[in-house]
This record gives structure tokens, C-alpha cells and sequence, in this order.
């Protein structure tokens, strides 16, 4: 009884300040948005009729912030959005465009002219694809359009452009939740990311269009997000960009067109997203590339006609890559360089240079993959690199270079694999190969197995069909074949 006793309290405060909402009207009732808010309380609605209203405004908790208008479509966003506008130039330059409160709304705004947008800058940093910017971090972001710190809040149906900082940065604080509700904005021409995402905050940030921003369209930095269904595109740096102790949900993304790659994944061990289920396509680096001993889990994405590698890791990374399909890029469909990776069941095809390349000191295990019709190999393990292969199909018909290829001191375990197609050799040796198992079928004659000089190799149980030479040893330091039949000792 004393429990419900507690409880009426806090149920009569709630249904009172329901009943004493009230909408308040800009400018019919009150000339300027800062002016409404001063007077509104919490629950109320603040409606704004079409215009420009240079000022910067700060919400109070509970409050919602709403253009006048229903939901029809514009050039680029609702019309009510692009018809009310909050310019920034008229407002203090330490201030952000907007500042969300505990509970409050914004919903159907252009929010602009906060800091200086600098055109020459922004095209010099396309022009040399972001190589040369700093390595901003993003955590201590300057003066955003829309800033949301340590607070949950709902950001909605906002056209976010031409912000000398970050379109809408998001912030957690210690000891505090900040899980606001991030949807259907437009965040572009912004001079920091579209969408920042940092200290610790748990957004989630779902069905955003993000484009031309100077950084990320969306970015991370030691927060955990659910971010799905965005669309990310002609940003200088990538689509999404992940980094320093982020482990968001990235989820049925479009990223593409973007200067870099379309999901970047970088900085320390503790960043570990899981990216699931993205298309990622025609960017001018990788569709998804994993930096900096970054760990993520990387599954069902589709990654196709991207500039470099469709999935690509390095630099003391450890991934675990599964169920992507990799098709059309212009270099690996997944390229593994001096990184660890575990690579299961993806589907790769058609890419320009190998299925899966294996370089630097890398040790991967490649698991049940597909790779067919790979312009130069299947399997590429140039430089010292250490593999597994178990269970792999690995075709290509016509051209001259192996199917797999294992050079450079580089070590090689293949169990129960099917290699088949055209080329000087099933398999390539100038490194260590053990081989048990395998199916190798030839379709133009040459190798099975060609053991170059300095190679090892031990091979058992492999069925080797269709090549003049199933094991041609040219040279190599040592070629055992475990159960090769022996000759016959001369009879006495």
C-alpha cells in the first residue's frame, strides 16, 4: 500500500502537466523561437510557422519544437523542413544552431549558417580524397548544428547544412544516459562528419541521409549506437566511420560514392562493431576496410565495385568476416594485409585481382568460401603470410596464373578443398604447403601442384585429374608425397 501510495504522486504530476500542455505559436504568439521557449513548460508544443529566424535556440526539458505543416515531401526533405528555417548567423558563435534538453523534441527544421562552411577547403580535401586532413577526434567537437549531450531527446525530419562543425554531434556524459532518438534528417555540406556519435553514447540513429560532409556522414568514437538504415554517400572520408573503442550496431546501411571507404573501422583493439547486412558500393577505397588493430564482426554485407578490396584489413586488425558477398572490385574481394582474419562461408566473385589475398605477415583461417571466376587468383598468399584453407570451391576457368598461389616464404595448410579451372597450375609453390585431401582438376593440362625452387611441400591424399604434370618439381628444397605409389624393385 505504501508503494502505490508512492507511485499516485508521480501519476498526478504526469496527468497534470497533460492537462495544463499547451500549444504555443511563432510568431503568431510570440515573435521569436527563444521567446516560446522562454514561456513554455514542460509538455508543451511549440509550433512554428514558415521562415527565417536568425537566432540560436536552447531547449527546456520536455519541450517540442515542430515546424507548422503536415508531411509532405519537398526537393530534399519534408516541405515544412525546408520552409523553416533556424539560421545560426544570428546567434552567438559559441553556441550550437540547437541545443536538446532531457525530452525534448525537434522535428521539421533547416538548421544552418552556425560557424563558417569553407567551400576552398572542402574541395581541396575531395580533390585529394581526404588524404591530408588532420585526424580529427571527434570527441571534442566545436560548435555543431544541433548538439545532444547527455540527454535522451528526439531529433527528427531536420535538414542539417553548411555547419562549420558537426551536423548533429552526440554526446554521452559519466553516470548519465544518453540514448536520444536520431531519425529522418538530412545531414550535408557540413564541415565535421553529418552525424557524430561519442563518449559513450547509445543513440540510435536510423534511416538518415548523409552526404558531402567534410568527414564521415556518420561518425563514432567510443560510443555503441544501433545505426540502420541510413544511406551514406559522396562523403570526403567514408559512409560510416568507426573508431577509437565504438562498437555500434551498423545495420542495413547504403554507403557509396563515398571518397574513402564506405564503412571505415580504425583505432585499438576495443573497437568492435558489428556491421551486418550493408551494401556498400563504388567507393574509392574499400566497400568496408578495417585499420588499426581495430576487432569487428563483419557478416551478410554486400560489397561490389569499390576502387580497392570489396573487404579490406591490416594493420594488426583481427576480423572475422562471414556470409559477405564480394563481387566487381577493383582489387581483392577480400584482402587480409599483415592482420588477422577468420573467413567463413563468403561469396567472391569476379573481382579484378584475387578472391582472397593473404599478404604480410597475416595468419587468416578461410573457411567453406566460394571463389569463382577471380581475374589473377582465388587465393593469393604473396609474402609471408600463414593460412588455413579447409573446404573452400575455388574456380577459374581461362587465363595463365594459378588458382592459388603461395609465394615468399609464405605457410600454407589445404585440407579438403575443390580447385578447379585453367591457368599454369591448380597450385603455385615458392613457400610451405601442406596439402591433404584437395580435389585439383585442370582444364587445360600444365601442373597440379608446381613446386618452385626453395618450396616444401608434403602432399597427401589429393586427387589431381587433367594436368600433364600432377606434381611438378622444379627444384624445390623438399617435395614429399606421402602416398605416392612406389616403383616396383627390380626383380632379381
Amino acid at each position: 500500500m505504501k508503494r502505490l501510495q508512492n507511485i499516485f504522486p508521480v501519476l498526478s504530476l504526469s496527468a497534470l502537466q497533460l492537462l495544463n500542455a499547451a500549444e504555443l505559436h511563432v510568431p503568431k504568439d510570440h515573435p521569436t523561437i527563444s521567446a516560446a521557449i522562454e514561456k513554455g513548460q514542460s509538455g508543451d508544443v511549440i509550433l512554428v510557422a514558415p521562415g527565417t529566424y536568425r537566432e540560436r535556440i536552447e531547449l527546456k526539458p520536455n519541450l517540442t519544437l515542430r515546424s507548422l505543416g503536415g508531411d509532405e515531401r519537398g526537393k530534399l526533405g519534408l516541405k515544412r523542413a525546408e520552409a523553416t528555417i533556424i539560421d545560426g548567423s544570428g546567434g552567438q558563435a559559441d553556441h550550437p544552431g540547437v541545443t536538446m534538453a532531457e525530452g525534448a523534441g525537434l522535428d521539421g527544421f533547416t538548421v544552418t549558417g552556425v560557424g563558417t562552411y569553407d567551400q576552398v577547403k572542402w574541395q581541396k580535401a575531395w580533390d585529394e580524397k581526404g588524404e591530408n586532413q588532420s585526424h580529427e577526434h571527434i570527441g571534442g567537437f566545436g560548435v555543431p548544428g544541433i548538439a545532444i549531450t547527455a540527454v535522451n531527446c528526439l531529433v527528427r525530419h531536420n535538414i542539417i547544412h553548411h555547419i562549420g562543425d558537426t551536423g548533429i554531434a552526440i554526446r554521452g556524459a559519466k553516470g548519465k544516459q544518453s540514448s536520444p532518438l536520431v531519425i529522418e534528417n538530412i545531414c550535408y555540406r557540413n564541415m565535421g562528419g553529418g552525424i557524430g556519435s561519442m563518449m559513450g553514447s547509445t543513440a540510435v540513429i536510423e534511416q538518415n541521409h548523409c552526404f558531402e560532409n567534410f568527414y564521415a556522414g556518420i561518425g563514432h568514437n567510443n560510443a555503441s549506437p544501433v545505426v540502420r538504415g541510413n544511406v551514406c554517400h559522396g562523403n570526403v572520408r567514408a559512409g560510416i566511420g568507426i573508431s577509437e573503442g565504438a562498437s555500434p550496431l551498423v545495420r542495413k546501411n547504403r554507403c557509396y560514392g563515398n571518397r574513402r571507404a564506405g564503412i571505415g573501422i580504425r583505432t585499438g583493439k576495443e573497437t568492435r562493431p558489428i556491421v551486418e547486412d550493408n551494401n556498400c558500393y563504388e567507393n574509392e577505397m574499400a566497400g568496408i576496410g578495417c585499420d588499426e588493430e581495430a576487432s569487428p564482426v563483419i557478416r551478410g554485407n554486400r560489397c561490389e565495385r569499390n576502387k580497392l578490396a570489396g573487404i579490406g584489413v591490416r594493420s594488426n586488425s583481427a576480423a572475422y568476416i562471414l556470409e559477405n558477398h564480394c563481387h566487381e572490385n577493383g582489387a581483392a574481394g577480400i584482402g587480409i594485409s599483415t592482420a588477422g582474419a577468420v573467413i567463413v562461408r563468403n561469396q567472391i566473385e569476379n573481382n579484378k585481382t584475387a578472391g582472397i589475398g593473404i599478404s604480410g605477415k597475416s595468419n587468416a583461417s578461410v573457411i567453406e568460401n566460394t571463389c569463382l571466376e577471380n581475374r589473377l587468383v582465388a587465393v593469393g598468399i604473396p609474402n609471408g603470410g600463414e593460412a588455413l584453407l579447409h573446404g573452400n570451391t575455388l574456380v577459374r576457368t581461362g587465363g595463365m596464373p594459378p588458382i592459388v598461389a603461395i609465394f615468399g616464404d609464405s605457410k600454407t595448410i589445404l585440407t579438403g578443398n575443390t580447385i578447379k579451372g585453367g591457368g599454369i597450375a591448380g597450385i603455385m609453390l615458392s613457400g610451405r604447403l601442406d596439402a591433404f585431401g584437395n580435389s585439383i582438376e585442370g582444364q587445360n593440362g600444365a601442373n597440379g601442384i608446381l613446386a618452385r625452387e626453395g618450396s616444401e611441400a608434403v602432399l597427401s591424399g589429393n586427387a589431381i585429374k587433367g594436368y600433364r604434370t600432377p606434381v611438378s618439381n622444379q627444384n624445390a628444397k623438399s617435395v614429399v608425397e606421402v602416398d605416392k605409389p612406389k616403383k616396383d624393385a627390380p626383380s632379381k
